[in-house]
Formats: structure tokens, C-alpha cells, sequence
């Protein structure tokens, strides 16, 4: 591990999941602190768990921002699953995160393709899954997760706070963020198992229930290209299907997601 995940973390032995959670006051990222520790054990089913990260990570290379008053852990998994899967654990987890939400503060929720939850039409939470594979099966997967919760909207740039909430914004008052976490294990945990027993079909539309843009007019940047259509459906390997102007479907695998703003 890097010099500044060197202090020794305590374990947690979470008695219904049976889930490791190794703690850390600061380290760089947890997900590249849960990639060293799956380098090293075959197990799976730890959590990393930071107060604060000095380098967050997004998608695309981008910065997370991440202080202390946060949720944000990464989960390390051995999934039967192959590689171009592992769009599937991004799903479980955002639908795990708007449920835990919703449940627990009332609050309304909806997921936004590929990676993230809304709270009030803001993101509150963003996902990372990554993957270490071996020719064509999954040796680990680390799914990372940045949630909001008692971070005061001062924290990011004034040209983030319109597009941004945190779950302290939200209430008015700052949450308990262990029981936060812990029910947030315990609604993954069951998406979990549901995927491995194969009901990944139930799953996704579990998801799309919540997913708010499909039907509307949207704007996807993947890379260099920019498509604009209506949001169609989420096929079954998670692409967004986007229906074009002139009618014709097109699937996108990666992309920013953006609502087009009615003349």
C-alpha cells in the first residue's frame, strides 16, 4: 500500500452480511486502496471505507471531490461474470443506493445512465466499478461509491453547485452515516444475490423504474461524437438506446447523459 494507506485499519465483522470493512481516515482513493487489498486475498466481500479521499476518482479519469462528511467506500467482489458484465454491478448498485435513500429520509430518487443517482433532479451519488480480468472471466471487481451526505454545498465550485446536492442540503440536518452505510450494504447485498441466482431481467427494470430520462429528449458526448434523440431504452447489456431524429435506433456504451432543454 501507498505510505498514505499505511495506517492500520480495524475490521468490522458486520453480523448479517458478513462483510469486512477495513477504515481509513485519508487514503488517495478507495478504490485504488480496495484494488491493493484484492491483489492479496481471494476473499471477497470487503469494504473500504474512507472519511475523506485526497484523490477521488470518476469516471473518465475525473476528479471526485470527496471531504470528510461523506459516504465513500468501495466494495471488492468476485462475481461469475464476464468482463463486459460489469456494467451490471454499476445498475445493482446505483438502484441499491436510491432505494437506501429514498427508504431511509423520504427523499425522491431516480437513477441518470450510466452511473449515477439524483436526489430533487441533483447528483447526490456517483459509482465506479472497475475490473481486474483474466483473459475472458472476472478475477475481482471493485465497485466504488461517493455519496453526498453531510457535505456542506460550500465544499464544491460554483460551477458544480446547481448540478450537485448532498443529502445535509437536502434535510436541513446532517445524517448517521453508519446506519446509512449499513442499510446500504444490506439493499446491495440483496441485488447482489439476486444477479448471481440470474434475475438480472428483474433487476433492470427495477432500475428503469427509476430511471426518469427515459422518453425524454437527450444529448449523449461519447468521446468525440455528440448524438441528440430521444432516451429509447437501456438494452440488456446496460447500452442506452437513443432514438434519432430520423427514426433510427442507435446504441451507446459510453457517454455523459445530458436532458435537452424544450424550446
Amino acid at each position: 500500500m501507498s505510505k498514505q494507506n499505511s495506517e492500520k485499519p480495524y475490521k468490522i465483522q458486520t453480523t448479517a452480511l458478513g462483510y469486512k470493512i477495513y477504515h481509513y481516515n485519508n487514503v488517495y482513493s478507495t478504490n485504488d486502496t480496495a484494488k491493493e487489498i484484492a491483489k492479496k486475498t481471494s476473499e471477497e466481500r470487503i469494504v473500504v471505507l474512507a472519511e475523506a479521499q485526497t484523490r477521488g476518482k470518476g469516471r473518465l479519469g475525473r476528479r471526485w471531490i470527496s471531504p470528510k462528511g461523506g459516504v465513500w467506500l468501495s466494495i471488492i467482489l468476485r462475481p461469475r461474470i464476464t468482463p463486459i458484465e460489469a456494467l451490471k454491478l454499476t445498475f445493482i448498485t446505483s438502484s441499491a443506493v436510491a432505494k437506501t435513500i429514498k427508504t431511509m429520509f423520504g427523499l425522491m430518487t431516480e437513477v441518470k445512465w450510466p452511473n449515477d443517482v439524483l436526489v430533487n433532479g441533483r447528483k447526490i451519488c456517483g459509482i465506479l466499478t472497475e475490473t481486474s480480468s483474466k483473459r475472458k472471466s472476472v478475477e475481482s471487481m471493485v465497485v466504488g461509491v461517493g455519496i453526498n451526505a453531510n457535505i456542506d454545498l460550500e465544499c464544491f465550485s460554483p460551477s458544480l453547485r446547481d448540478a450537485v446536492t448532498s443529502l445535509q442540503y437536502e434535510l436541513g440536518h446532517k445524517i448517521k452515516r453508519k446506519a446509512l452505510t449499513r442499510n446500504l450494504l444490506r439493499n446491495f447485498e440483496h441485488r447482489y444475490k439476486c444477479l448471481q441466482r440470474g434475475l438480472w431481467n428483474a433487476l433492470l427494470q427495477e432500475w428503469k423504474s427509476m430511471a426518469t430520462f427515459l422518453g425524454e429528449q437527450v444529448q449523449i458526448t461519447s468521446f468525440d461524437d455528440v448524438l441528440a434523440g430521444e432516451a429509447w431504452d437501456i438494452d440488456e447489456d446496460g447500452a442506452l438506446v437513443i432514438r434519432l431524429e430520423n427514426g433510427t435506433l442507435e446504441k451507446v456504451v459510453v457517454g455523459d447523459l445530458t436532458l435537452r432543454k424544450q424550446p
